[in-house]
């Protein structure tokens, strides 16, 4: 493959990863152009691209998932490379198919890994041809309910029912008892139908008290694989992710090596290029077992970044471009330790419900060892049409404690106004015992996590009504967050508080 350098890139993405790749292109010297909805209009990655698109109306699937008006962008500013993020079009074959038709070069794997992989039937399908260890399931996607329940027990309950299509969580439901199967079976295939428009369930074997943990691979157009170790993401809310770290507290050097291979084998069965993770469950004996492969960049990929030194998004572009890795496993050792927190736009007392309005004030951390991705700055608002993402917090240390420590100082310190956010849920996590000791697994926040612990204060409450009056009053936000930081403490400081008992 000769290389061919991008020239200008399209993100087909908004928010923080837009952001992340938009600065990233700028470093590279690549010229860019960001798309946006109306919702968006004055988003940050529109401040920050060269060039920005209007794509369509603030409903995702009238803009940001509108192949066509990606592609006409893309054409009208003569954007030579695509790259899709996460979510939206990222994981659509029929997009990464329509941009290499179309002369762009596609920043992600071939459209037949995608498809692959993106099928969880067909994935451990495609496994089953592999050493790659699976938990005992069903080969295919399964109609018939009776079939399904005599299937069901002779695995063995509890058991998963999961759709075969889309993830985050939707269209999966874990069955303890025989009694219950039905009912869960149906359920789990109207959730799936109804988001991602695609019915088909299978079963596989519920593994209890499992943790998740998952390993980034890279390769590249020459046959080159490597994997960059694994990251932990076992801290989730309703089956998604909100704490990851690198790399896992409990993975001994032979196990990270078993694991890491795997996850090269799983890569090259499916002649894939470019970066992708394999997600592993492992459980209490410390046998692992594939999951799914993730075809795209992962929300959580700064802590890899953290602790290898290298930079993803620039590693996709050198792959899209052509170039080889010029590195092999050999070359990549682990550097200390890192962890994320997902700081969301949630009502947590509420079940972690979406809470987007404007930012009055936003006041990231900052000091050695502290990295903030964050797709809004103080004055934006979070759209009520997108997934409610303030910022990825991360720190690094030279051990876990030092990096947990970090990440303590780095929540205590973030001062937000305007809007609810998992900042103390994540300030909770990290004074656990059961985090800071390693013995956690996918059950830590149904096990150890009441939402009623963290209900705001009366302060607190008196704080976010004073500050939405102030906005619907069309109130500048710096007035606002002063108006609000003389009428009680900030957000951060009253999490410390709870928190320590002060």
């Amino acid at each position: 493959m000769t290389p061919r350098p991008i020239r200008k890139l399209l993100v087909a993405n908004r928010g923080e990863i837009a952001v992340r790749i938009l600065r990233t292109c700028r470093e590279r010297g690549i010229a860019t152009v960001a798309v946006y909805s109306d919702a968006d209009a004055d988003a940050l990655h529109v401040r920050l691209a060269d060039e920005a698109v209007r794509i369509g109306p603030a409903p995702s699937s009238q803009s940001y998932l509108v192949v066509e008006n990606v592609l006409d962008a893309a054409r009208q500013t003569g954007a030579d490379a695509v790259h899709p993020g996460y979510g939206f079009l990222s994981e659509n074959a029929a997009f990464a198919e329509a941009c290499e038709a179309a002369g762009i070069v596609w920043v992600g794997p071939p459209p037949a890994a995608i498809t692959a992989m993106g099928d969880k039937t067909e994935a451990r399908k495609l496994m089953a041809g592999t050493s790659v260890p699976m938990a005992p399931g069903t080969p295919d996607a399964i109609d018939d309910p009776a079939e399904a329940e005599r299937i069901a027990g002779e695995i063995g309950y509890p058991v998963l029912v999961k759709a075969a299509a889309g993830g985050g969580g939707k269209g999966m439901r874990v069955v303890e008892r025989e009694e219950d199967f039905a009912g869960s079976f149906e359920r789990a295939r109207s959730e799936a139908q109804s988001a991602f428009g695609d019915g088909r369930v299978y079963i596989e074997k519920y593994l209890v008290g499992p943790r998740h943990v998952e390993i980034q691979v890279l390769a590249d157009a020459h046959g080159q694989v490597v994997h960059l170790f694994e990251r932990e993401c076992s801290i989730q809310r309703r089956h998604q992710k909100v704490i990851e770290e690198a790399p896992s507290a409990v993975l001994t050097p032979e196990l990270r090596d078993a694991m890491g291979a795997a996850a090269v084998e799983a890569a090259r069965a499916c002649d894939y290029v470019g970066a992708g993770t394999v997600e592993f469950l492992l459980d209490a004996d410390r046998n692992f077992y594939f999951l799914e492969m993730n075809t795209r960049l992962q929300v959580e990929h700064p802590v890899t970044e953290l602790i290898t030194g290298l930079d993803l998004v620039a590693e996709q572009i050198r792959i899209a471009e052509g170039e080889p890795l010029g590195y092999g496993q050999g070359d990549l050792a682990i550097w200390g330790h890192a962890i994320e927190c997902r700081v969301y736009a949630e009502d947590v007392p509420a079940g972690f419900l979406p809470a987007p309005g404007p930012l009055l004030r936003h006041r990231p951390p900052s000091g050695p060892g502290v990295r903030v991705d964050a797709g809004v700055e103080e004055g934006d608002e979070v759209p009520v049409h997108y997934d409610p993402m303030v910022a990825k917090l991360c720190t690094w240390g030279r051990t876990r404690d030092e990096a947990i420590a970090r990440m303590r100082r780095a929540l205590d310190e973030y001062d937000v106004a305007g809007i609810r956010t998992t900042i103390p849920f994540c300030r909770t996590v990290m004074d656990h015992s059961a985090f800071t000791s390693g013995a956690f697994d996918t059950g830590f926040v149904g096990e150890h996590f009441q939402a009623s612990d963290l209900a705001p204060s009366p302060e607190a409450e008196r704080t976010a009504l004073l500050a939405a009056a102030l906005a619907r009053l069309g109130t500048p936000p710096e007035a606002a967050s002063e108006t609000a930081t003389r009428a009680t403490v900030p957000a951060s400081r009253w999490a410390r508080r709870r928190h320590t008992g002060a």
